[in-house]
């Protein structure tokens, strides 16, 4: 019995380059660890590439509308406007979901006029249709262009590349690592104590490069920078007494948001950001078949304004959000829309109409 014992032992050892101190062992560790090290080297050096390259200046949000792109973004910023409009009685609601606006109501900002231009063009006056609309509008996407020129913000797309070889990585290291645990702890049962088989360095290679590949695809999905992080934390330690709706909801989000009124406005109206986005795509689809869309177009405004690329309109489907865990990051608030649809709203009478100038 010993002998076929010993032979089967060896025939394992030979399968997982089992000899660690001569060549099959030098040439098992290579095989094992050289392409997962090469791999996760370049994987980490293409992280630091995707992140923007800024001075030696400290990081610093201008107003509120930053802090609230950067924990909520453009569905944070609008959501901010929403809650000063519909506090102060420049916006009331009109039924459930349905707001309206108070005839000549003034904006403040550039948020607040986007809202109110959204609420005038809204063709029912639901919420999370002037909500969508506010959020697509040029003045609140360039808040996070200014953020991503200070490198406070990733643009959209840069790190795509090294998410998703970060993802392969940890998913064929993790295969791998399952498929081959049993032949490595069958090789240590068999074997005669002749050393420890060279096989053993997958139970280290492979586990170390798929929580490689795994972290730097969590960091790569992330869109608020280091730096942004930082910046925000400033904002938040200097409205720490401030418990006033808007600074809550513009560094927190609606999650902080207590207010019996407002709740249960912009709550329901932030979860419907997929159906706000189904309905505009439905919408431009047919106005591309009825020949009056440009579907083709990624613009914003129905009245013949010209056509702004929407970049910071991040789908609601998770891959596409900020990913900041902690410090802010971009859930379902965001637009919704994974595609190029056009702006364009329906010219039908609202019962939302402002009479504000934007």
């Amino acid at each position: 019995m010993a002998g076929p014992r010993r032979a089967e032992a060896a025939g394992a050892d030979r399968a997982l380059g089992s000899r660690p101190h001569g060549e099959g062992g030098v040439t098992g560790f290579a095989v094992v660890w050289l392409p997962v090290a090469v791999s996760s080297v370049l994987l980490v050096w293409a992280l630091r590439r995707t992140r923007p390259r800024t001075g030696g200046e400290p990081p610093r949000l201008l107003d509120l509308s930053e802090a609230a792109f950067l924990t909520g973004g453009p569905g944070g910023v609008v959501d901010t406007a929403l809650v000063v409009l519909l506090g102060d009685g420049r916006l009331t609601a009109g039924g459930p979901g349905i707001v309206q606006a108070r005839p000549g109501a003034p904006a403040a900002d550039t948020a607040e006029r986007a809202v109110l231009r959204a609420c005038g063009q809204a063709p029912s006056g639901r919420l999370y249709q002037v909500r969508y609309a506010a959020m697509r509008d040029p003045a609140v996407q360039e808040v996070g262009d200014g953020l991503a020129a200070r490198g406070l913000l990733t643009a959209p797309g840069r790190g795509r590349g090294v998410r998703v070889w970060g993802v392969v990585q940890a998913a064929v290291c993790g295969v791998l690592f399952l498929l081959s645990l049993p032949l490595v702890l069958f090789t240590l049962a068999v074997s005669g104590g002749g050393g420890v088989p060279a096989g053993v360095s997958l139970l280290f290679a492979l586990p170390a490069g798929a929580v490689v590949g795994a972290v730097c695809a969590r960091r790569a999905a992330r869109r608020v920078t280091p730096r942004g992080r930082r910046a925000l934390r400033a904002m938040r330690a200097v409205y720490v007494g401030d418990g006033s709706p808007q600074a809550q909801t513009a560094l927190f989000g609606l999650r902080t948001l207590r207010d019996p009124y407002l709740g249960p406005l912009l709550v329901p109206a932030a979860r419907q950001a997929r159906l706000a986005a189904a309905e505009h795509r439905a919408q431009g689809g047919r106005s591309g078949r009825s020949g009056g869309g440009g579907g083709g177009s990624d613009g914003c405004g129905s009245s013949g304004a010209e056509a702004v690329p929407v970049v910071w309109c991040a789908g609601s489907g998770g891959g596409s959000g900020c990913g900041s865990s902690g410090d802010g990051g971009w859930g379902g608030s965001g637009c919704g829309s994974s595609g190029g649809s056009s702006c364009s709203s329906s010219s039908s009478s609202s019962s939302c109409s402002s009479s504000s100038s934007s």
